[in-house]
């Protein structure tokens, strides 16, 4: 997932080692504290280190809230100088300066965002909290200031007449829809209302956020009984013994969740009723009536937005969102997602079939549910394809994976490598650096890897950036990826499942959109692109984890080194559109869900739990063995990470990835000279171009649904 930021540039979209981890500060900074940090605050002038990379060894958790106060009033007083300038409006005198303002609270926001996501604490989700409504009204300020929009639609009923290169034509359009889409039209009155929904959509957002991260971090499932554990390996049980004494629990065995609904460990837990507490405990996470109940704030923010839109002449939040993106109408999106309802479902019911003569043959006396998914699906690929994921592992070990695959297919396609840098402070010892060089050995940017489970870790794997690319700026890209994979215990190897292995392609492939971004404006740059676009170089990039030379530079035996068997490589290939009905269907219900929440065209108050049940029947994706792969009171992408009307593009963005990849596939698969044009027509490109075009004019043609269908396993070849 690419994790989204508002760029304070008045474009709203809608993010071994030696290491010091700052501590953690109990109490708000007193006023004097805040004074006495000023002139040593580390953001208040851009990095000394290699690519502005932010100074962990300089900064403190104190330093967060008087940047942000001091970049807002300094961009502010940056904004207020263009809008008010006697000089007629030029793209000079207003664009450029317009995306060179908020340096400070840029640089501040990109590593405040990125640690309260990855790394947070208390006090941190207390400024957090504190600052949401604040951003919001700064970004109101920039992107409802009447004068500003009115030099903003001078030049842009002009455009076409003054000369403009590509990229600044794009930058002028893209900039003046946003200010439309952010209200700019309205009239004053309509302009403190839409402040004031704007103000609570994300003082609410920010606390959903730190509601469910308590909330995934009290739900965790607590075992007294190691007996219960069956079926989990040494190392797992070890971890989970390592997990409870981290919460001063003696005795006992902690297993953590995931953001999603289904968690990893059904896979293998034989205890029936372990399964089912595991899956609850999942499932009700955020439902609990206290104070981590999310319930109550998402039905308000559904209200909010669906008044938002209505406030700016839209039916619906998602009509208001789908404008500038790909899909251009909620109905196109709908239609879409609703095509694929019928295979989706028709497979899994096939599969649950599958599983439940497992069950009946085992005597099981009991119809298969979400928590007896998993363990029996693994049987039945087991018994399938006599393949099961233990076989699996020991070649699957998290460095090995990163050098020899991620990082090789990235080498072979595009010429890159890679050297770890120590000499860069980082926010926890997990984090890994990497400088990264292009194909002439130029240094071309900075990668960063945080991998492993936190308890103050939002869920989920994404990517941002610390520093974005800008020929106007002078930066180059400064990148990093988060995962949430378990941590082994001391001195035991991260094995990964092979899913673990796509997230990791997946999320470098945004990397790689980061990287490769050449740009003149940061606002256009890499990743800043339509949601249901954003998703397409991600997406595109897992294909590479099963081309047979980098799968079998990557696979091989932690322990010797050698490289998979052929025969356990083609069981892989034979079962890989095993669970593909399930799989498809938990994540269209999902994407549904999502646009049902955001199609609602009135402000009545809804009852969460009443609401999905409603919504999923309605659109006949209401498996009961087959949940939504997040629920709504647990839904991140929607509630808190910017893909609200939005969770539909990782299945559009799935069309454009397998589409795309018969391309590669066409013209000889993996070589430099289609990395380089992919590179060179795709990733670099960012968003100065329309996406539909660019897209259309890499492939050559429309993207088709076909080979989406045949991948996913949902129509026969």
């Amino acid at each position: 997932m690419f994790r989204f930021r508002t760029l304070v540039i008045a474009i709203a979209l809608a993010t071994g080692t030696t290491s010091t981890v700052f501590a953690a500060e109990t109490a708000p900074v007193t006023q004097a504290a805040t004074k006495a940090k000023l002139s040593t605050n580390p953001f208040f002038a851009p990095s000394t280190l290699p690519f502005q990379a932010p100074d962990f060894n300089k900064i403190k958790e104190a330093d967060y809230l008087p940047a942000i106060e001091k970049g807002m009033k300094q961009q502010l007083g940056e904004v207020n100088k263009i809008a008010n300038n006697p000089a007629a409006p030029t793209f000079d005198n207003t664009f450029i300066p317009l995306e060179k303002s908020g340096a400070l609270l840029n640089r501040v926001l990109a590593v405040f965002d990125a640690i309260t996501s990855a790394n947070t604490s208390d006090y941190l989700q207390k400024v957090q909290e504190d600052v949401a409504p604040k951003r919001a009204m700064h970004q109101d300020a920039i992107t409802l200031n009447e004068k500003l929009f009115k030099r903003i639609k001078t030049i842009y009923d002009k455009r076409d007449t003054l000369n403009l290169d590509p990229e600044s034509l794009r930058l002028v359009e893209v900039t003046y829809q946003n200010f439309v889409l952010g209200g700019a039209n309205l009239s004053d009155a309509d302009k403190i209302k839409l402040k004031a929904l704007n103000k609570e959509n994300s003082t609410l957002g920010t606390q959903f956020t730190n509601k469910l991260l308590a909330a995934t971090k009290d739900g965790s499932l607590v075992i007294t009984d190691k007996s219960k554990l069956a079926g989990l390996t040494d190392a797992e049980i070890t971890a989970a013994a390592e997990a409870a004494k981290s919460k001063k629990l003696d005795n006992a065995w902690v297993l953590s969740l995931q953001n999603t609904t289904q968690q990893p460990l059904l896979q293998e837990l034989t205890d029936r009723a372990t399964r089912e507490a595991l899956f609850k405990a999942s499932w009700n996470r955020a439902e609990k009536g206290d104070a981590n109940d999310t319930r109550a704030v998402i039905s308000r923010l559904a209200q909010i937005r669906t008044e938002q839109a209505k406030l700016l002449g839209f039916p619906s939040f998602a009509a208001w969102t789908l404008e500038n993106q790909m899909a251009k109408k909620p109905e196109t999106a709908i239609k879409f997602m609703q095509n694929l309802v019928p295979a989706a479902t028709a497979r899994a019911e096939t599969e649950a079939k599958d599983i439940q003569a497992v069950i009946d043959q085992q005597k099981g006396d009991f119809k298969v549910q979400p928590w007896d998914w998993n363990f029996y699906a693994e049987q039945v690929r087991k018994a399938k394809f006599d393949l099961d994921e233990s076989q699996i592992k020991p070649y699957l070990e998290l460095n090995n994976v990163l050098q020899n695959g991620v990082f090789y297919a990235a080498n072979q396609l595009y010429g890159l490598t890679f050297k770890e840098r120590k000499d860069i402070p980082v926010y926890n010892p997990d984090v890994r650096v990497f400088e990264v060089f292009d194909k002439d050995g130029s240094s071309l940017a900075l990668f960063y890897t945080d991998y492993y489970q936190r308890d103050n870790k939002n869920g989920g794997a994404w990517m941002s950036n610390f520093v974005n690319q800008s020929t106007l700026l002078g930066t180059k890209p400064v990148i990093y990826n988060v995962a949430n994979f378990a941590k082994p215990a001391d001195g035991q190897p991260a094995l990964l499942s092979y899913d673990d292995v796509i997230t990791m392609f997946h999320e470098f492939g945004h990397g790689l959109h980061g990287i490769f971004a050449n740009t003149k404006y940061a606002s256009l740059s890499g990743s800043a692109t339509a949601r249901d676009f954003v998703e397409f170089p991600s997406q595109f990039n897992e294909h590479w984890a099963s081309d047979p030379k980098i799968f079998a530079n990557y696979a091989k035996n932690y322990k010797t080194g050698e490289p998979m068997p052929q025969a356990l490589v083609d069981k892989i290939k034979k079962a890989g559109t095993f669970n593909k009905g399930y799989d498809m269907t938990e994540l269209v219900a999902a994407a549904l869900l999502d646009m049902d929440w955001h199609s609602l065209t009135t402000t009545e108050k809804q009852d969460p739990d009443v609401f999905e049940a409603a919504a999923l029947k309605k659109d006949k994706i209401d498996l009961s063995y087959v949940p939504p792969r997040y629920r709504s009171s647990y839904f991140m992408h929607i509630w808190g990470n910017g893909y609200a009307a939005g969770y539909y593009a990782y299945l559009w963005t799935q069309m454009l990835s397998d589409d795309g990849f018969e391309w590669f596939k066409e013209h000889g698969g993996l070589t430099r000279e289609n990395g380089d044009r992919f590179r060179e027509m795709v990733l670099s490109q960012g968003n100065t171009k329309d996406l539909s075009k660019l897209y259309h004019d890499w492939r050559g043609q429309e993207p088709s649904v076909e080979p989406m269908l045949k991948d996913r396993g949902l129509k026969g070849e």
